[in-house]
């Protein structure tokens, strides 16, 4: 037997692989997903032995249907119930709020129906538009914690500016502070020296979903792309700076880094810390006493209606996706957009072309040059038929834009993790702040346009000029766009 399977080892391996991999086809053919991605998958199984078996289970699978950790535990605590009953606004709130924000209330109905987050309306929101402002202000707000500060981060690294925060998370942790840390274990780079320290400083921490080999796992699964800061339960920061010496632009910083981040000051605070909780409580895998201590009564004389949109493989739906989807369908004068990687569906590439062609205006700022080679190759990839629809595109040549904001008709903006990319939408665990309001979509906007001044704009005729081998290599890239 023994020796049969010696001399047959790889005729044995092949049958075992397309075994496997008709059972796959079988699994995806009653999933009745989309026809064109039904087919894409077969094929790859069929004439990519082995290395297609690879990509259906990295990337073929239900997410959303196959959930990572159950946030019911948390969502199911007496003190969060009552949070999230509290902050429901009543139907004359609803009515008021309803005459204020016209056909963008489909938006707040959308997220509330969809994830069940509601919209608050007693808070205060700091456009931070580098690292720079975020961590002279984040320093200044984590000294002054009296109570708990939690930390949510896909990227920390004990550099210069990670080590400041650091030497305050120690401090604080020796004070009596409770500090809770949570790091993605593919992004960050703690060394064990800094990870000694934060322990016996009282800091207590956890990697999200640890990996054996972080440097060479890349993206190939799920990650944890959010960035949260919670401050006593009364201050939030959320957006897409991390924590890392090149989002500060230090004088030595080999490339200029515009990024773009919030502080919260409000009742929205109060939903970050929930999915802050949750996260703490898939990773601790210890039951988490929740108390009032954690939701304080919140005193802010602004009224800046703002809702938490969180999406992940941890959501019934695509959340950010589809309140992308529905607030550039029905814009009614201009949608600009920022994102440094533009890799996306079907859907959104759709929704830009409709409101575009509808007389919408539409601007989209990209980097000129990418922090990745097949990013920006898959980017340049969906300009063109945007080009042919009469979107504006832009690429941004000061440095490396990283700022992930939408601002449509000054009344809605947002900002925070997600990217409008594939991964963003189906793949890694994002947030977002969904801000109405005119005052903060007038300085978004304000910002854009000041963003645009450092922007060279793409034209269709020179661009349709490209050189074929580059068209060829970004078609390639395009290609493993679930995988950037």
């Amino acid at each position: 037997m023994l020796e049969f399977v010696k001399s047959h080892f790889w005729n044995i391996l092949i049958g075992v692989n397309y075994m496997l991999a008709i059972s796959a086809a079988i699994v995806i053919l009653f999933k009745n997903i989309n026809p064109s991605k039904t087919l894409s998958y077969i094929i790859v199984l069929v004439f990519f032995p082995f290395f297609g078996l690879l990509i259906y289970y990295f990337f073929g699978q239900e997410y959303r249907k196959n959930k990572i950790f159950n946030r019911k535990r948390i969502l199911n605590k007496s003190v969060v119930k009552r949070v999230q009953e509290e902050q429901v606004l009543n139907k004359r709130e609803l009515a008021d709020v309803s005459k204020k924000l016209n056909e963008k209330i489909k938006l707040v109905r959308l997220l509330h129906n969809s994830d069940k987050s509601p919209l608050t309306l007693e808070n205060d929101v700091t456009l931070l538009i580098d690292g720079n402002m975020k961590f002279k202000q984040l320093l200044k707000d984590l000294k002054a914690a009296k109570h708990h500060i939690h930390l949510e981060y896909y990227i920390i690294k004990d550099d210069n500016i990670g080590t400041k925060v650091i030497d305050v998370l120690c401090e604080k942790a020796e004070a009596g502070v409770k500090v809770r840390l949570i790091f993605d274990d593919v992004g960050s780079k703690i060394s064990r020296a800094a990870r000694k320290r934060l322990k016996q400083s009282g800091v207590a921490f956890f990697p999200f979903m640890p990996v054996l080999f972080p440097r060479f796992s890349g993206k190939m699964n799920y990650r944890n792309h959010r960035k949260i800061v919670v401050v006593d339960g009364e201050i939030g920061y959320v957006g897409g700076i991390n924590i890392s010496d090149k989002y500060v632009n230090y004088d030595d910083a080999q490339q200029y880094w515009r990024d773009t981040h919030i502080r919260l000051v409000g009742e929205a605070v109060k939903q970050l810390q929930i999915h802050f909780l949750t996260t703490w409580d898939f990773v601790s895998g210890a039951s988490l006493s929740i108390t009032s201590s954690y939701f304080p009564e919140i005193t802010c004389k602004k009224d800046v209606a703002v809702q938490i949109a969180g999406s992940g493989p941890d959501t019934d739906w695509a959340n950010i996706m589809e309140v992308l989807i529905l607030a550039i369908t029905t814009a009614d004068k201009y949608v600009y957009i920022t994102t440094p990687y533009f890799i996306p569906n079907d859907e959104i590439i759709t929704a830009i072309q409709i409101a575009d062609k509808s007389g919408v205006e539409v601007k989209i700022i990209v980097p000129q040059k990418s922090d990745s080679w097949t990013a920006e190759h898959a980017t340049n990839s969906f300009l063109g038929p945007l080009l042919e629809a009469g979107v504006e595109v832009y690429r941004y040549t000061k440095g490396f834009v990283h700022a992930k904001t939408v601002v449509i008709d000054d009344v809605f903006c947002t900002v925070g993790t997600a990217n409008m990319d594939y991964r963003s939408f189906n793949i890694n665990f994002e947030i977002n702040a969904l801000i109405y309001n005119n005052e903060v979509g007038a300085r978004l906007k304000q910002q854009f346009l000041k963003d645009l001044e450092a922007c060279e704009k793409l034209e269709l005729n020179s661009w349709q000029q490209r050189p074929g081998y580059i068209k060829l290599q970004e078609s390639f890239c395009r290609l493993w766009a679930p995988l950037l």
